[in-house]
């Protein structure tokens, strides 16, 4: 049986044993774990000071942003009373705004806005997960309602460009910033406390040592939740580290692209290296991270990764711009289902990704 009936599954109304659905079911993993990341966010074992009302409103906010109805009816569907009106829901949904539309607009000062609202260094971890969660799940019904052939909503045809970045040249704590797009291995400081190590609980420890990143500030940061932690990384290695369908390289391409598009130095640096690496192709590669600002993705590439770098980035734009004559394009190039499910997906997941590097802290090069 095929038929994975997942939030995303309904939503996205995928007929049992179809294309779609058998693609899925071969990247079952990674349907588990997004399902989990879900369940993890929006009905944890333990909500604590981040309220279930606060989160789903949120959640319709966000839906509502990247036009996407079916996500806002799921989240208004699931809503049973209000959370409190105020200067911590407010900063809330100012962080949420900034997230979705402008997250390489991010600054430290944002995060002491949100601690000076109420919001515990725990919470606004949970916070930045579930708006960048979100922003994913909306990109992964986009791009699922395509690959079935159902309609979607696209405000532009226009080719979705380059946005700018970061320059200043220094981080919050004096370290020397890069100033562009750049394929060198890079640093990444928070701009809140990592949790130390030694203030772990044992599933805290089990988790770090399962995935082996106790020396990242990064993962002990995002660990100050890790429940979600935890799922969010199985599902980010099963849709980049799975045999058979697109190829790897063309996986961290369309990773690189939306960091593009999101203005994302650290996590294009990491997976335009990647894609260097694995297709030889070098001078592609570069001339992707030349792109200036308001410049088009696919400027100057060959056919094959025309097509995907114009599909990924319409895929990241906010909201979606993707369309079926994309889809159709991929396919003539001989893509079949489970190849696009993971273009769709390995872009989508940088829409998660991003977000959380831009706007919890900033990458350095010295």
């Amino acid at each position: 049986m095929t038929d994975i009936q997942d939030l995303l599954a309904r939503l996205a109304e995928i007929a049992p044993n179809s294309p779609l659905a058998q693609a899925r079911a071969t990247r079952q993993a990674a349907t588990e774990g997004i399902e989990a990341s879900y369940q993890r966010l929006f009905a944890p074992q333990d909500a604590g000071s981040f309220g279930i009302a606060e989160r789903l409103l949120l959640a319709q906010r966000i839906s509502e942003w990247h036009g996407d109805p079916q996500l806002v009816a799921h989240y208004a569907q699931l809503q049973q009373t209000q959370p409190a009106d105020g200067p911590r829901l407010q900063a809330a949904l100012d962080h949420a705004e900034r997230l979705v539309f402008k997250p390489a607009g991010a600054e430290a000062k944002h995060l002491q806005s949100l601690q000076q609202a109420g919001w515990s260094l725990d919470d606004i971890v949970t916070l930045s997960q579930l708006i960048a969660f979100v922003s994913f799940q909306s990109r992964l019904l986009f791009g699922y309602r395509l690959l079935a052939g159902l309609p979607v909503a696209t405000s532009t045809r226009a080719p979705v460009r380059a946005s700018a970045w970061r320059t200043e040249s220094h981080t919050a704590s004096g370290r020397h910033a890069p100033p562009a797009f750049t394929r060198q291995e890079l640093g990444w400081e928070p701009w809140i406390a990592a949790k130390p190590l030694e203030e772990f609980d044992e599933p805290g420890n089990a988790l770090l040592t399962k995935f082996g990143h106790a020396d990242s500030d990064y993962f002990r940061l995002l660990a100050r939740d890790h429940a979600v932690l935890e799922q969010r990384t199985i599902a980010d290695r099963a849709i980049f580290y799975t045999a058979g369908g697109l190829a790897r390289q063309d996986r961290e391409l369309a990773a690189a692209v939306a960091s593009k598009v999101n203005g994302c130095i650290y996590c294009a640096s990491v997976h335009a290296r990647k894609a260097a690496q694995l297709s030889k192709k070098t001078a592609e590669v570069q001339r992707l991270l030349d792109i200036a600002p308001g410049g088009v993705l696919s400027e100057g590439q060959g056919e094959d990764w025309r097509t995907q770098i114009d599909f990924a980035a319409a895929l990241s734009a906010t909201p979606p711009q993707a369309t079926t004559a994309q889809v159709a394009a991929l396919r003539e190039q001989g893509l079949g289902e489970l190849e696009l499910l993971d273009l769709v997906q390995a872009t989508a997941f940088f829409a998660w990704a991003n977000r959380l590097m831009l706007t919890l802290g900033e990458p350095y090069d010295d």
